[in-house]
């Protein structure tokens, strides 16, 4: 009896394909976009330790304005002080002893794209570019290939040298060392005195388009009042990681001369506190997925059920053949609770496939690890099914209620 309801549900999902499927495209909408979302972020999260993992092990930054998931006030931030490298020299001094590495560092963000030249070879404009000190590799990990780092005498005399990135090197120098060269970037020329190890792109960011100077040589030629310094500093071990931000909090109000009543003008984030402005937002935008679902399978739910009663009326005189010759209220019923259900499970199947493979498309492209969400697949299967059920009862228990008599006369 089973087989045979079941074979008469799909004949009648059949009969009106057309119908069937745009009753069906509204479930697929619903589901994808919370499917599409909640991939995206499980992709991320996914990889949030490698890609948000940007600092080194135990460290924490310094820097003029909040971290990019986290900008707040803009106009606050912009009022502040830059940090200067006077500064951050004397927060260096302050810390010998307290942090294994303090990284100094500033970054040119003015005008055009910075793009770095060798003879006739050209970057593609865009390249990282700034300077650093001898603990730059260290705070932002870095490893040296081939050459050699920094000395702390080129940071201090302000040497015309640099580092660059492999990406750098496969640019200019395709086919031979970087050693030795000298590139040209705004308009200023540095000797190659080390390559970077290769590191990969991190949520579309090239890390290794990159060119370092002397942060001494950055700040004579370039200037660092128009721009603020970040300063990354590194803990001797987890133990002493709290302790050690709480001593760097004290060595930087000392180095930007507040005094006790002032607030703090500068802000601290490490690798814990991005991953814990990440969960934020990402909470944030599946909360809106949830909020965008739930209307667009509301919808879904009410073309279901209004679909369901057009088909009861259409196959009215169907119902009271079917009851007149022993068809039982039960069967009816099932029937057409089995032919919602299987509209909106369809349409479910279709919205998780799009679903995933739209987020999947996205992650990739953010250099995120490809997955498949098995828990909010279920979830979503499970609310399909809920729905068919919930907005495909009432015209079912119609078509089952009908008296065959006057099913019969109807025309």
């Amino acid at each position: 009896m089973l087989k045979e309801i079941l074979r008469m549900a799909f004949s009648s999902l059949g009969v009106n394909k057309l119908r069937s499927f745009l009753t069906m495209s509204g479930i697929t909408i619903g589901v994808f976009s919370v499917i599409g979302v909640m991939t995206i972020v499980s992709a991320l999260r996914g990889s949030i330790e490698s890609g948000l993992n940007i600092l080194g092990t135990n460290a924490f930054q310094f820097q003029k304005y909040p971290s990019g998931f986290n900008n707040g006030n803009n106009r606050k931030y912009r009022l502040r002080r830059n940090i200067t490298l006077n500064e951050g020299q004397r927060y260096q001094r302050l810390m010998e002893g307290i942090a294994d590495v303090v990284s100094l560092e500033l970054y040119d963000f003015r005008g055009a794209p910075a793009q770095a030249v060798y003879e006739n070879r050209k970057t593609t404009p865009g390249i990282t570019f700034g300077g650093g000190n001898q603990h730059y590799l260290a705070a932002n990990q870095y490893v040296i290939d081939i050459g050699r780092n920094f000395t702390e005498a080129e940071v201090a005399l302000g040497r015309p040298v640099c580092w660059i990135g492999s990406a750098i090197a496969k640019a200019l120098f395709p086919t031979e060392s970087a050693l030795g060269k000298v590139v040209k970037v705004r308009g200023r020329t540095y000797t190659v005195i080390g390559q970077a190890l290769e590191r990969g792109s991190s949520f579309g960011n090239d890390q290794d388009s990159i060119v370092i100077v002397p942060i001494t040589r950055f700040a004579m030629e370039f200037g660092n009042e128009s721009q603020s310094l970040n300063i990354a500093s590194q803990a001797p071990s987890q133990e002493v990681y709290y302790e050690t931000i709480d001593k760097a909090i004290t060595a930087m109000r000392i180095a930007r001369g507040l005094k006790p009543e002032d607030e703090n003008d500068f802000e601290l984030f490490s690798n814990e506190s991005l991953v814990a402005q990440f969960a934020k937002v990402a909470n944030a935008v599946s909360s809106g997925a949830f909020v965008i679902s739930a209307i667009a399978l509301l919808a879904a739910g009410v073309g279901i059920m209004n679909i369901m009663l057009v088909s009861v009326t259409e196959r009215t005189k169907e119902i009271g053949i079917r009851k007149s010759i022993g068809a039982r209220k039960n069967s009816i019923l099932v029937q057409f609770l089995i032919e919602s259900v299987v509209i909106s499970l369809a349409g479910g199947v279709a919205g998780i496939l799009i679903g995933v493979v739209a987020g999947n498309g996205i992650a990739m492209m953010m250099n995120a690890a490809i997955i498949f969400p098995w828990l909010w697949a279920g979830i979503g299967l499970l609310v399909c099914s809920g729905i068919g059920v919930g907005f495909g009862f009432y015209p079912a228990y119609k078509a089952s209620s009908l008296d065959p008599i006057e099913a019969l006369r109807f025309e």
